[in-house]
């Protein structure tokens, strides 16, 4: 079958726009995710989501545009990495690359509804058919954050992730207060992990606070501590996880592969995390995932996006045999609204993983009214 890539389309997403925890915090106008839709000669279209601004989305579009037109929409992997090979001029990473990654996303789309089969088999075959997500949360103080923990668990969630807000930027003694009572909200047996957001602009914190900080988690059981360094200090990562009693995590703000190569063969992480929104795509991804499984290391995305990035993650777990627990944004329209199917947790928290054809969930008409700016 000849189905060929006719126009791709950027939409981007605002007015709903969660809060970050960034230092320059963003508004519910600013757009940050961006939808790609692909559109093909035999009419089957394909959906990927970037982590990117509309406006850089559509320029870099412009520019890759002469290497897709007239592509096949059936070989996505070839396919992007035609286009990151012919666009090494304009610097590797970077919203370029963030969009290849929507890109790669809705042609691994188009390829599972052209063969009738769900992205994550096409992707090596599933591992399992459903995931644990964790819901992520910012920090705020400890009485309100514990108020929001409890309120989340409700929704039947038994896995979760505080992150950023005042954690490392105020006091020890506060970072302490917040963790305690994360734990005590959710009771022993949920899963907690902690975020301290140092990809932040200006982290002031150094390896010897999280040292001492990576002690204190583990009188928590806190799972694992997620950028506790700036993001390319590898030799303090190193460091950090020789000396922790934690697994350390990282990799949410580097793309392609060979920017982790060197975190996951020098052994300065336990889990990777890249973002399938603007690492490269399911493709990059799955490559990632592949060389950490075989340096001892484990990949768990960073899902701080859209879900059409939730049901890419999805996939992934399926296909990766150590991946097995997803990032969900609590709150976030672009999760909870953007599908027609939407998510529903079983009685054991867990998501099922999409079974219909590609990503196996469809953008809903209404949701993009209300959200495209």
């Amino acid at each position: 079958m000849a189905m060929i890539i006719r126009s791709i389309e950027a939409i981007g997403l605002g007015g709903h726009t969660p809060e970050g925890g960034w230092s320059a915090e963003l508004e519910a106008d600013d757009c940050v995710h961006t939808l790609i839709r692909v559109n093909t000669s035999e009419g089957i279209t394909g959906w990927g989501s970037v982590f990117t601004n509309d406006a850089l989305v559509r320029s870099s579009l412009k520019v890759l545009e002469p290497l897709y037109e007239l592509e096949t929409a059936l070989e996505p992997e070839r396919v992007t990495e035609k286009l990151r090979q012919h666009t090494f001029w304009l610097g590797r990473g970077g919203a370029i690359t963030h969009t290849i990654s929507g890109i790669d996303i809705a042609l691994w789309d188009i390829l599972g509804q052209a063969t009738g089969q769900p992205v994550g088999r096409l992707l090596g075959g599933c591992y399992r058919d459903r995931v644990m997500p964790y819901a992520s949360l910012l920090m705020t103080e400890p009485a309100e954050l514990a108020d929001n923990l409890r309120a989340v668990r409700e929704h039947g969630f038994r896995a979760f992730k505080i992150g950023w807000g005042p954690f490392g930027r105020k006091t020890e003694k506060l970072d302490e207060a917040i963790v305690r009572a994360a734990r005590n909200a959710i009771g022993d047996d949920d899963l907690l992990m902690v975020d301290a957001g140092a990809s932040d602009a200006f982290w002031m914190q150094d390896v010897k606070w999280a040292i001492r900080t990576a002690d204190m988690l583990s009188e928590y059981s806190v799972s694992w501590f997620e950028e506790a360094l700036p993001p390319d200090a590898i030799e303090l990562y190193a460091l950090l996880r020789n000396k922790s009693r934690v697994a350390i995590a990282a990799g949410e703000v580097l793309t392609r592969r060979q920017s982790f190569r060197p975190f996951i063969e020098s052994g300065a992480l336990d889990i990777v995390q890249p973002d399938t929104t603007k690492v490269g795509g399911l493709s990059e991804s799955r490559r990632i995932g592949w060389m950490a499984e075989d340096h001892g290391c484990r990949m768990i995305p960073h899902g701080w996006n859209t879900a059409l990035g939730l049901a890419a993650d999805l996939h992934l777990a399926a296909a990766l045999p150590r991946t097995n627990l997803v990032e969900y944004i609590t709150g976030s329209a672009y999760v909870d609204d953007l599908t027609d199917e939407g998510w529903h947790l079983d009685d054991d928290g867990m998501l099922p993983i999409p079974t219909k054809p590609g990503l196996g969930v469809t953008v809903s008409d209404e949701a993009l009214d209300r959200l495209a700016r």
